[in-house]
C-alpha cells in the first residue's frame, strides 16, 4: 500500500466521524453543499461546511443544521463513515453473515449487518471494546479522537507520546480545535479531521492533504477545499480568547491602521509580518462577514478582521505566545468577543477612542460629569454611543467606562464619567471630522482626557432652570458656601427637594425663582416632587 493511502486508512478507519441518523444511512442519504462567503476578495468557510462538501457530513432530514452539528457522535456512526469513505457501505449494509457482536441488538435491524461485517473484517480497525461487544452507542472522547489524529500523522502511542498526554502532545503539533470538547460532537469531529488533514506528518514536508492528493487518494478539487489558512480561537492565561492562525500563532491589530491601512512599512513590517490568504477556514462561531482583505501598496494581500489588518509579531516563537500584546500601546490581540471600544491612532491627534467598527467617539465639552446636556438637534447630529458590554484592549481600563440614563430613558456609555457620542458627518472608519467642531466637540485621547471644561469648573453660584420638565443641569459642582438658584420656565409648577431633607424650595410658578445656600461639602441629590420620575439632579459641594 502506498504511504499516502496508509495515512488515509489510519485516519478514517479508526475515528468516529459525524454522519446522518441511521434511517438516512440505510437509504444512502445525500451530501450537503458547503456554503462559502466571498468578502472583499477572500473566501471563508467553516470545518462543518467543508466536511459536508467532502461528503463526510450528510446531516439529517433538514441537512447539516446547527442542531445536527451539536449531536454527540457514537462509535457505530464512526464505523459507518469508515465504510462509506472506503466504498464499502453498501456491501456492509447487504452483508448476510450471522456471527455478530453480543450487543448488536442495541441498534436497528438495518445497521446490524454493518456490525457483523466489521466483526468479519477486524482489519478495518473496528474490533470491538472487549467481551465480544462493539459498544455501538458509546460516545467518542477528545482524547480518543486526537490519539487517532496523531497516529494518522505517523506519531506512535508509547514512543512519540503517551496516551495520557495525548491532548498536550496534540497541541504541540497544532491540533487544538476540538481538544476541550466534552461531549465530542459532529461539529468537533469535523474540526478535528480537517485540522489533521492540514497538518504535516512526522518526518514529512507537506500537509497530509497534499500527500493524499499526490497519491490520488483525494481528488485535486477535494483537496483544494483545504487549501486555505485556518483562523482559530485560543484561550490566554487570563481566560480571554483571541484569534490565531492554524498553527496557534497570535494575530494582532495596529491602531495606526485607523488612519491608513498601509501605516506599517519598512522595519515595522519586518517586526510585524502581515497575515495574508486567498481563502480562510474559520473556527465555528466566527462570522465570515467579519473578514475581508485588501491589497497593500507593495502589492501584498492582507486579511482584515472588522476592517483591521492582521499581523504576526516576530518575537512570538511558539503557539500560545502573546508577547506583542500592548506593545507601544498600539499593538493588540484580536480578542473574542471583539472589543466594543478600542483605540485608533492618528498622526496628528494621537490615540483616540473608537467603537468596534472603527467609528470615532467624541466628548462634548459642555457636558458636566455624569450627565448629557446634548438634546434635540444636538443629539440628532451627535448620536449617543452605547455598548451593552464593555470589552477593551489592554491599553484601556474597563472600569473607566460607565453608563448614564438619558432623560428619554435611553442608555449612553461614558468614559471617566463623561458621555460618548458619534458625529453624523463621519461616514467611515478613520473619519475624525467632528474634532474641534464649534470648539466644544473633541476626540477622546484615553491617556490625556481629564474631563470637560464644564465638569472641571467649580462655580461660586449657579442657576438651574426648570425647562421642558428637566433640570437644565442634572449635575453641578460648586464651592462650599455658594448659592444655587432654581428658575421655573415651564407652565406647570416645579420645586426642588433634597432626598436627604437638607433643603426644600416651594412649588414655583412660571418665571418664579428660589435660591438656596449650601455650606457643607457633600453630594446632594434632589427631585421635583410632582415630576420626580424624570426630574432629578445632583449638586456636588466641594
Amino acid at each position: 500500500m502506498k504511504m499516502g493511502k496508509k495515512w488515509l486508512w489510519m485516519l478514517i478507519l479508526t475515528i468516529g466521524m459525524a454522519i446522518a441518523p441511521m434511517g438516512v444511512l440505510a437509504e444512502g442519504g445525500s451530501g450537503a453543499a458547503a456554503t462559502t462567503t466571498a468578502t472583499a476578495g477572500v473566501q471563508t468557510g467553516h470545518a462543518s461546511d467543508i466536511a459536508a462538501q467532502l461528503g463526510i457530513l450528510l446531516g439529517d432530514g433538514n441537512g447539516v443544521t446547527d442542531a445536527y452539528l451539536a449531536k454527540t457522535t457514537t462509535r457505530v456512526q464512526g464505523a459507518i463513515l469508515t465504510l462509506r469513505l472506503l466504498g464499502k457501505e453498501k456491501e456492509a449494509l447487504a452483508y448476510d453473515g450471522t456471527d455478530n457482536f453480543a450487543d448488536a441488538g442495541s441498534v436497528g435491524k438495518s445497521i446490524r449487518p454493518v456490525l457483523a461485517y466489521l466483526k468479519k473484517h477486524p482489519e478495518l480497525g473496528w474490533s470491538g471494546i472487549g467481551g465480544g461487544r462493539f459498544g455501538p452507542n458509546q460516545a467518542i472522547t477528545a482524547q480518543q479522537v486526537y490519539k487517532v489524529m496523531l497516529e494518522a500523522l505517523s506519531y506512535k502511542t508509547g514512543s512519540d507520546f503517551q496516551y495520557a498526554d495525548t491532548i498536550a502532545f496534540s497541541a504541540s503539533k497544532g491540533l487544538t480545535r476540538a481538544a476541550a470538547a466534552k461531549p465530542f460532537t459532529n461539529r468537533d469531529l469535523a474540526s478535528a479531521l480537517l485540522e489533521t488533514l492540514q497538518a504535516t506528518p512526522k518526518g514529512g514536508t507537506k500537509p497530509l492533504v497534499d500527500v493524499l492528493a499526490e497519491t490520488k487518494v483525494l481528488s485535486a478539487d477535494k483537496a483544494g477545499l483545504l487549501s486555505g489558512k485556518r483562523i482559530d480561537v485560543r484561550k490566554a492565561a487570563d481566560g480571554s480568547m483571541y484569534l490565531t492562525d492554524g498553527n496557534g500563532m497570535a494575530l494582532y491589530l495596529f491602531t495606526k491602521d485607523m488612519a491608513d491601512l498601509n501605516s506599517c512599512v519598512g522595519q515595522c513590517l519586518a517586526n510585524w509580518p502581515v497575515f495574508g490568504a486567498d481563502r480562510l477556514l474559520l473556527a465555528d462561531g466566527l462570522d465570515g462577514k467579519d473578514f475581508g482583505s485588501f491589497i497593500r501598496a507593495d502589492g501584498t494581500k492582507q486579511i482584515t478582521y472588522k476592517g483591521w489588518p492582521l499581523y504576526y509579531w516576530v518575537k512570538d516563537t511558539k503557539p500560545g505566545d502573546i508577547t506583542g500584546e500592548g506593545v507601544g500601546k498600539v499593538w493588540y490581540l484580536i480578542k473574542q468577543p471583539f472589543y466594543t471600544v478600542t483605540v485608533g491612532t492618528d498622526p496628528k491627534l494621537g490615540n483616540y477612542l473608537v467603537d468596534a467598527n472603527g467609528m470615532t467617539l467624541y466628548y462634548f465639552d459642555k457636558d458636566p460629569k455624569g450627565t448629557s446636556v446634548c438634546s434635540g438637534d444636538c443629539l440628532a447630529n451627535w448620536p449617543a454611543f452605547h455598548a451593552d458590554k464593555i470589552a477593551v484592549p489592554s491599553g484601556l481600563k474597563a472600569e473607566d467606562f460607565g453608563e448614564i440614563i438619558r432623560p428619554d430613558g435611553a442608555k449612553q456609555t461614558t468614559f471617566k464619567g463623561y458621555p460618548l457620542y458619534y458625529w453624523v458627518k463621519d461616514t467611515k472608519r478613520g473619519d475624525t471630522t467632528g474634532h474641534e467642531v464649534g470648539k466644544v466637540w473633541f476626540v477622546v485621547d484615553p491617556d490625556k482626557f481629564a474631563g470637560t471644561t464644564a465638569g472641571n469648573s467649580i462655580a461660586d453660584n449657579v442657576t438651574i432652570e426648570m425647562k421642558n420638565y428637566m433640570f437644565s443641569s442634572e449635575e453641578v459642582t460648586i464651592k462650599a458656601g455658594s448659592t444655587v438658584t432654581f428658575v421655573n420656565r415651564d407652565n406647570d409648577k416645579h420645586n426642588a427637594v433634597a432626598l436627604d431633607g437638607s433643603f426644600r424650595i416651594p412649588l414655583l410658578s412660571q418665571g418664579e425663582s428660589a435660591t438656596i445656600k449650601l455650606d457643607k461639602p457633600g453630594t446632594y441629590e434632589f427631585v421635583c416632587e410632582p415630576h420626580k420620575d424624570h426630574m432629578k439632579g445632583k449638586i456636588i459641594v466641594q
